[in-house]
């Protein structure tokens, strides 16, 4: 299996899912250039645990040319959904012969939506990590149509690694979407600010998903450290970057607004709150924590009270017993019979074109064609034949 990243957290999900195949198997793992490129820090972040160097960064044209070379049994394209489109479509799409082509979403994806089965509707497996989402997107393809298999696995982090008895520290898990607002974003740090002052015997971490400097899959307008900054510091918080297992690994409680570490926190026993103050729905990716008995406020954060999660919602969601699993089993059939009619994606057509071509250029384009006029468009219409 050759698995394809294009972030972050897709990275870590790839990094993840590669070390729960079964023995025998050969993988590598590369990242694709693109905007929102990890860092080399990051990278090492992502594939903490993982033998080997770090996966390095191809252009497109050079992951091509890894997969002729290699003639992969799969392809994992682990990436954010128009660059998924675009590799299966366009980049890897003629490979001879043809590899089994597997995506999937690299955490939290209730509710299920129509745009992220359309992007990855060409791929012959999709990888989801609840029952509930594999409902919800049977019920998308069922009525969109196109698409391959829907497979079951559970989100590959969540390893029963209790944490270290003792822990002296609350973890904040940062979100780059929610909540958006600078004022929202400014009352979490003064709630983690009044928890640290009221209890001293605590280090309250606020774990970064980049530096001010990094990319992440998402856009981070108000980053957490910067305003922490302009707010003058005050009190006592630390920033910190890094593995979020070895985080929570010393932490006494866990609290997010909507990240899937609140579910790394689960797994490893960590009481956890999830802020419910900016409200629960599907623009904050909160949805899925109603029942769990996680939901709290700001100010029971700022005086300490975490939670367990209801087992009747762990259950359903993401910690399902481990043999439901079977996206394996459907990988290896399709393997076997590599199926003579590939999946079909959704986006194929004219219509579509356009929007590719701008996907394509934020995978390939080197900055110094990013000029706008009409030479820079003329050289960026060649840059985009001599890919073909």
């Amino acid at each position: 299996m050759l698995a394809v990243a294009d972030s972050d957290s897709y990275l870590k999900w790839a990094a993840c899912l590669l070390g729960d195949l079964p023995p025998g198997c050969v993988t590598e793992l590369v990242v694709v250039r693109t905007p929102i490129a990890p860092s080399r820090e990051q990278i090492v972040a992502a594939v903490n645990g993982r033998a080997g160097d770090p996966p390095p960064v191809l252009s497109a044209r050079s992951v091509r040319r890894l997969a002729e070379r290699t003639q992969p049994d799969v392809i994992l394209v682990a990436c954010t959904g128009p660059v998924v489109d675009v590799l299966v479509a366009e980049v890897l799409n003629d490979l001879r012969p043809r590899p089994v082509f597997v995506s999937g979403l690299p955490g939290i994806s209730v509710p299920a939506t129509e745009k992220a089965w359309l992007f990855r509707s060409g791929c012959d497996l999709f990888v989801v990590h609840s029952e509930r989402e594999v409902a919800e997107f049977s019920e998308i393809a069922s009525r969109l149509g196109g698409g391959g298999a829907i497979g079951l696995a559970r989100l590959p982090f969540l390893r029963p690694e209790p944490a270290a008895p003792g822990g002296n520290r609350v973890v904040f898990a940062t979100q780059a979407k929610v909540p958006k607002g600078r004022e929202e974003r400014e009352r979490v740090l003064l709630s983690l600010a009044e928890l640290a002052a009221r209890r001293p015997d605590l280090d309250v971490v606020v774990k970064l998903r980049a530096l001010e400097d990094e990319r992440q899959t998402h856009n981070e307008r108000f980053h957490y450290q910067r305003l922490w900054r302009e707010m003058g510091e005050p009190g006592r918080l630390a920033f910190e970057a890094g593995s979020m297992q070895d985080q929570l690994q010393r932490a006494a409680g866990f609290v997010t607004v909507s990240s899937t570490a609140a579910l790394e926190a689960i797994a490893m026993g960590v009481p956890s709150l999830v802020l419910r103050d900016f409200g629960v729905s599907a623009e904050m990716i909160n949805l899925v924590f109603e029942g769990s008995d996680l939901l709290g406020t700001l100010d029971e954060l700022a005086a300490g009270e975490f939670r367990e999660a209801s087992g009747a919602w762990c259950a359903a969601n993401y910690f399902h017993p481990a043999a439901r699993n079977d996206w394996a089993g459907l990988l290896s059939g399709l393997v076997v019979s590599r199926p003579r009619v590939p999946a079909r994606s959704l986006l194929d057509g004219p219509e579509h074109a356009a929007g590719r071509r701008r996907a394509r250029l934020r995978v390939e384009v080197p900055p110094k064609m990013l000029r706008v006029g009409y030479r820079a468009k003329r050289r960026m219409r060649r840059y985009l034949r001599s890919l073909t």
